[in-house]
């Protein structure tokens, strides 16, 4: 279990919820209190632990507990991709920030379907397997009022353009949203209904499919 003891707490934004439309499930910020200490993070909800067990043995005996905090080395852990691999016109960039003691990541740029493109993204490689009892994730995030998209890869998405995929919706207050594995939907044919934690190989936050402008932070990714 990790350390309650707080030196600092983070940000407490005063948000009204917002309905979700979809599986995912929007928590508003001032509902969520974070504590940091020197060796680790631990998330208090409604009163509630998180207890590192649902996390892999490489993730839950690590110094840090949740998935990702976007702190230290966070550039190392995740890179930026754009459509131009695929001939597409979209850009941006994904850019590491700090406000006060809190860090985050922000993905900004023009997403264009011209030359049948359409993505911009920033996605992180699996260094070990989760657990099976693992049965969805979680992000804290805030945005431009677009809706973006976790895509995950497995074992099994062998090709480019195969992967799972989950929307969500953002607002200009940071918000927890959970996203069941469940509810993410294959990109085409001859893959499973929906992945298994087990199977899981890399994350990505995705600005997908229509031409828009994006702009999105995200403080923290977990599974539970």
């Amino acid at each position: 279990m990790p350390n309650r003891s707080s030196q600092g707490a983070g940000l407490r934004d005063q948000q009204t919820a917002e309905k979700v439309q979809g599986p995912a499930r929007l928590i508003p910020r001032h509902s969520i209190m974070f504590h940091r200490t020197k060796r680790s993070w631990s998330r208090r909800r409604f009163g509630a632990c998180l207890s590192a067990t649902l996390l892999s043995p490489a993730f839950a005996n690590s110094a840090n507990p949740v998935f990702e905090t976007f702190g230290s080395g966070a550039q190392n852990r995740w890179k930026f991709f754009a459509d131009t691999v695929m001939g597409g016109v979209s850009s941006g960039q994904v850019v590491f920030k700090r406000e006060g003691s809190h860090s985050f990541a922000r993905m900004t740029g023009q997403v264009s379907t011209a030359n049948n493109g359409g993505f911009i993204q920033f996605r992180r490689d699996f260094r070990g397997e989760l657990p099976s009892g693992v049965s969805g994730l979680s992000l804290i995030a805030r945005g431009n009022g677009q809706r973006y998209f976790i895509h995950l890869r497995t074992r099994g998405t062998f090709l480019p353009w195969q992967y799972y995929q989950a929307a969500f919706e953002t607002s200009r207050r940071w918000s927890e949203v959970f996203l069941p594995l469940n509810s993410f939907r294959p990109s085409g044919s001859f893959m499973r209904a929906s992945p298994t934690a087990e199977s899981l190989r890399s994350i990505g936050v995705v600005a997908f499919g229509r031409d828009h402008e994006a702009r999105i932070d995200v403080s923290e990714i977990n599974f539970y």
